[in-house]
């Protein structure tokens, strides 16, 4: 029995990591754009969802009325939700748009998205694309270039690349720098090759007005961004992946800082898995869907380091038996020592891909110290439960 439970997760371990490789080597010939042909520039509303961000979202609004795009044609709206400090003064000193909302019931990002789609579709402006960034991002300067090209080729949902700000030394920081690289940047390439769908990933997204028309915003867990792109995706709405295009996130230097959102991300992800995954299926076999199928193995994908992490468990208990007790029970060794091979190639030949500066590769070294802190976490979560409420992460400034 012991034999057939550890085939069992060996070959779904192996599945997962071999399609991570692929996506990986994929990535590597997925041709980048240098620059991009419009013809028609689109008025944009750039929404920054703000809570209490009164010390960052002057530099975010600066950014992004500094971005090379006629200013007539894009306004910068902050919202400030369920603020208690000066966020909405701050942002309207800076030159932005504020939308103050309080609604104690109806906490949270997704929220307050819903409520400022609602109320900008009725604006007589006319907005023709809606952009999301989170209030602690800075965007290249290209940004609503890329978007309107992508708007012109008839995408209606839209995600650029959502990085991480450098923060050398801070090993939280690089750490979740690699983490989001390859999943943010290196994974969405692959699936550009398959024709897939890129998931949305909450900062840097972009939607056409049609698609906000057609299919609302209804997305309201913690891990909201995750939810719309999977109804977007069962409303046959294909979200493109833009890398020509960056928003740099600043992630918390302190590991105890980065506790939250890590907590929030974990959490979420399971009830979004419960309530998609069976219909995705359906969906995937019923309609011969390779896009549902990509998205229903995305989203059982576990952590990559969770992966990593059981690989090593497994391993260590191997060698312990084989060598120093001279047992022998279950696969041989060499087949784990092979996922922790495909483990590896994933995360060299993604680096790669995502021409990643010597400081982000060097970043590895941190690896050993991230799992044991993530154990950590997970022991803090079997004490305390995961937090159903979404809970603002700790800025560092």
């Amino acid at each position: 029995m012991v034999s057939i439970i550890e085939l069992g997760i060996l070959y779904l371990l192996g599945f997962f990591l071999s399609y991570l490789l692929l996506l990986s080597i994929l990535a590597l010939f997925v041709p980048v754009r240098s620059s991009v042909q419009i013809h028609r520039k689109r008025k944009f509303a750039c929404v920054v969802p703000a809570h209490n961000e009164e010390r960052n979202i002057a530099k975010t609004v600066s950014n992004l009325k500094s971005i090379d795009y006629p200013r007539e044609l894009y306004d910068v709206v902050v919202i400030a939700d369920n603020c208690t400090d000066d966020t909405a003064s701050v942002a309207w000193h800076s030159g932005a748009m504020v939308m103050e909302r309080s609604d104690k019931k109806k906490k949270g990002k997704g929220h307050a998205l819903q409520w400022a789609f609602e109320q900008l579709q009725k604006s007589p402006v006319g907005y023709e694309g809606y952009v999301v960034i989170d209030a602690d991002s800075v965007v290249s300067k290209n940004f609503l270039q890329v978007m309107n090209w992508y708007l012109e080729q008839g995408n209606g949902s839209i995600q650029s690349a959502d990085l991480v700000a450098p923060n050398p030394g801070a090993w939280s920081s690089e750490v979740s720098r690699i983490s989001l690289t390859l999943y943010n940047y290196v994974r969405p390439l692959g699936r550009k090759a398959l024709n897939c769908s890129a998931g949305l990933r909450g900062n840097g997204m972009c939607f056409s007005a049609d698609t906000l028309k057609q299919v609302p915003w209804q997305a309201h867990s913690l891990t909201e961004d995750l939810e719309y792109g999977l109804i977007l995706l069962q409303h046959g709405i294909s979200t493109a992946f833009a890398p020509e295009a960056n928003v740099w996130a600043t992630m918390p230097a302190k590991s105890k800082n980065a506790e939250s959102q890590r907590a929030r991300w974990e959490g979420g992800r399971l009830p979004i898995v419960k309530k998609y995954a069976p219909e995705l299926f359906r969906s995937a076999v019923k309609e011969m869907s390779w896009k549902k199928a990509d998205a229903l193995i995305d989203l059982l994908t576990p952590a990559f380091v969770n992966m990593v992490a059981v690989i090593l468990f497994v391993i260590g208990i191997k060698y312990f038996g084989e060598y120093v007790a001279q047992m022998q029970s279950g696969i041989p060794l060499g087949g784990w020592l092979l996922l922790f091979i495909i483990s590896i190639s994933y995360v060299l030949i993604g680096l790669i891909a995502a021409k990643a500066d010597p400081a982000l590769c060097k970043a590895v070294i941190y690896f050993p110290v991230y799992l044991l802190w993530k154990l950590r976490l997970y022991g803090k979560l079997l004490i305390t439960g995961i937090t159903k409420e979404w809970v603002r992460t700790v800025r560092e400034h």
